[in-house]
């Protein structure tokens, strides 16, 4: 759409030039001069047939304009049309008035003798009819009605603008659209109820001209007449017809582009739903039905049998409805015979293609739905869920540096009503259920009071809590508890599903996305990594893989690749490079766990629990993995334990210090029971972070 836009700029610059904003500018200027500077009768003959010319020229844009917008300087244009078909009328009265019944105008008395169709008194009469008929036709049908639509059109935008925004922030978090596209749609919207803010205003200047039009004929009519007899000493009778003749003439010129623009202004705010132009909307919608012409085809024979009627007229009209009826039905039988064989030949594909294709790709991550949670995804009720889900999206590439796919979210009928469940490449990871229209009260540690309600779990985190309605929200808060609403459920969930499995989500393609994105702005680094003596794809994903399992932000990659790169060539083993890319993400990791004044509270191990950990290191085909004996694992993470809810007492995050021999095997001992654990090693303490040993683990 931007590069149409521009092609018809160029176009336009090639046809008018580069000066056609002055071009422009002077026009408007002499517009409005043309008031007060007196015109000669050949100029006034110029500009009314450009006045008419420009008003034809504007009523066929409209007629071919698929899109209002697409016209959206017409309320300017209708602004200045209006000012030039004034000026024209104001030059003309001065001409009329000051040369009397020597006025040569030949636009204007070519109006007062062959429009009207007559000379004379008669003549007179009938150019008066004429005028009043078209005043009352602009001032009570077109004009009117063109205002109301207006008013409407524009408060009806500005009431929708709100929903049809949510719809479209809904389609991009749910992935439907890009986000250059939901921009381009938001532009859109907003040049829509723009356009039809200026309509509201801009309808009123031809209510205006409508109604100045009558007053500047009748002051030329009365003003005439008394200059005529007064200072030219004509006899009552001859200023009467001279002057009303030109008045009428000169009124009939000036409401003809009057009428024009005012039917251009009616069909404009009429046709705010239509998609195509008037001549394709005509074409389509009264061919449709064939049906409507066999009935009025007969009808017009009906009639034509009856007494009185002319026959003459009404047959000829129902034998062509009824051959317009007859082609319209064997263009739909055609068109019914077409669709059911494209159709066949559809399904075939589809079967064709159902029994070719192998397997059924699933999605990285899903949401799915029972029926009784849809409401929480449909557009027409706001639709807060797909917001949040695309903002947890740009808050998990922010925190953990890796791109979430789009979430794919359906409704699935084989779960309850009220729960929810998300999968990971089809597999179930965590699921809960929740009552709509109600609140869920977490029991935080600061809970003064208990309130009554049904009794649950916090499907996240899986903490004591109860739902209650809405109407107890303020007394739950007061009383302590953390309160939360059915779409920040799910959304917190997504959050925590997200943290906890990023490393399943980040597959070969995400990883092969990376480094295309990364080799754009440092092409050297990847270039390097990715070497005939360096690794391969599948390794660096497994390197990024044991980050994110760690809840390591890889948003770094040139550091993380960078350190890669330097111990890629001594080993390929993906837990020692996972080791060193951790130590070249020091400042990063320590900052995280630090407190505000940089100070870092850890544990440290008894040495010689160490050293048995170290000691049991046992090389298996998917890596190497700790084996301590059970007795000793259990003293060991009872050990763990103890310390880990000292520290938790006292609102300090559970780290524990340890060897880098040692790291990678104290987390994965510690893994299944203390999943939350944080265990760093001496190499990633940065030398801006403050050790404070807090507390030793002793078995």
């Amino acid at each position: 759409m931007a590069d149409t836009l521009v092609k018809n700029q160029n176009r336009a610059t090639t046809i008018f030039g580069n000066g056609r904003d002055m071009f422009i500018a002077i026009g408007v200027v002499l517009v409005t001069i043309m008031i007060v500077i007196p015109l000669p009768t050949v100029m006034l003959d110029a500009l009314q047939a450009l006045n008419f010319v420009l008003s034809l020229l504007v009523l066929l844009i409209v007629l071919y304009t698929k899109k209002a917008t697409d016209f959206s300087i017409f309320p300017t244009v209708l602004l200045v049309l209006t000012v030039f078909s004034l000026a024209l009328n104001v030059s003309s009265t001065r001409l009329i008035l000051t040369m009397g019944s020597s006025f040569d105008g030949r636009m204007i008395r070519a109006f007062s003798t062959f429009v009207v169709g007559s000379s004379g008194a008669q003549g007179v009469v009938v150019g008066f009819i004429i005028f009043i008929v078209i005043i009352a036709v602009q001032v009570v049908v077109i004009t009117k009605g063109a205002t109301r639509i207006s008013e409407v059109a524009a408060r009806f935008a500005l009431d929708a603008m709100p929903g049809k925004q949510m719809s479209i922030d809904a389609e991009y978090s749910s992935g439907s659209i890009s986000e250059e596209e939901a921009r381009t749609r938001k532009q859109l919207l907003q040049q829509e109820v723009d356009f039809y803010g200026a309509m509201d205003g801009s309808s009123k200047f031809i209510s205006g001209n409508v109604k100045i039009g009558i007053f500047i004929t009748v002051v030329n009519i009365l003003g005439g007449i008394i200059i005529g007899v007064a200072y030219y000493g004509e006899p009552i009778s001859s200023a009467i017809s001279t002057y009303i003749a030109f008045s009428i003439g000169d009124g009939l010129l000036a409401q003809l582009p009057a009428l024009l623009i005012s039917t251009a202004t009616g069909i404009v705010v009429t046709r705010s739903v239509s998609n195509g132009t008037l001549g394709e909307d005509v074409a389509y919608q009264f061919s449709r039905d064939a049906r409507i012409y066999w009935v009025s085809a007969f009808v017009l024979a009906g009639f034509s049998l009856l007494p009185g009627f002319p026959w003459y007229v009404l047959v000829p009209l129902a034998v062509l409805l009824g051959f317009l009826a007859f082609r319209l039905s064997r263009g739909q039988q055609k068109e019914k015979e077409y669709n059911a064989i494209t159709k066949t030949e559809t399904v075939k594909k589809r079967e064709e293609q159902a029994e070719m294709s192998p397997i059924v790709p699933l999605d990285a991550l899903s949401l799915e739905l029972g029926y009784g949670l849809i409401p929480l995804v449909d557009r027409d009720r706001g639709a807060e869920l797909l917001e949040r889900v695309q903002g947890i999206r740009r808050q998990s590439a922010l925190e953990l540096g890796l791109v979430i796919p789009k979430i794919r979210i359906i409704d699935n009928i084989a779960l309850e009503p009220s729960e929810y469940c998300f999968k990971i490449r089809g597999v179930d990871v965590g699921r809960g259920k929740i009552r709509m229209n109600c609140y869920l009260c977490i029991k935080s540690g600061f809970v003064r009071e208990e309130i009554a309600g049904e009794k649950t779990r916090d499907p996240t985190f899986g903490l004591p809590a109860v739902w209650i309605n809405e109407e107890r929200r303020d007394e739950a808060e007061r009383a302590g508890y953390t309160v939360v609403d059915p779409p920040s459920i799910i959304a917190t969930h997504l959050t925590e599903i997200i943290k906890t499995h990023a490393s399943e989500i980040l597959g070969r393609q995400e990883t092969q996305a990376i480094l295309d994105t990364i080799k754009k702005e440092y092409p050297a680094v990847v270039e390097e990594i990715l070497g005939p003596k360096a690794l391969n794809l599948g390794e660096i994903q497994k390197v990024l893989q044991g980050l994110l399992k760690e809840q390591v932000s890889i948003r770094n990659m040139v550091s993380i690749l960078e350190a890669l790169a330097d111990y890629a060539p001594v080993t390929r083993d993906t837990r020692f490079l996972t080791e060193k890319a951790r130590q070249a993400l020091s400042r990063q990791i320590c900052h995280k766990y630090a407190d505000d004044d940089l100070t870092l509270r850890v544990l440290t191990l008894e040495q010689t629990m160490e050293q048995k950990i170290v000691e049991s290191r046992v090389e298996t085909s998917s890596g190497v993995i700790p084996a301590l004996e059970p007795s000793l694992q259990n003293v060991w993470i009872k050990a763990v334990s103890r310390s880990v809810a000292a520290m938790q007492e006292h609102g300090w995050e559970p780290v524990i210090l340890c060897s880098e021999a040692a790291r990678y095997l104290v987390k994965a001992s510690t893994e299944r029971e203390l999943p939350e654990l944080v265990v760093l090693s001496v190499p990633e303490i940065s030398s801006d972070i403050a050790l404070e040993a807090v507390g030793v683990v002793r078995c």
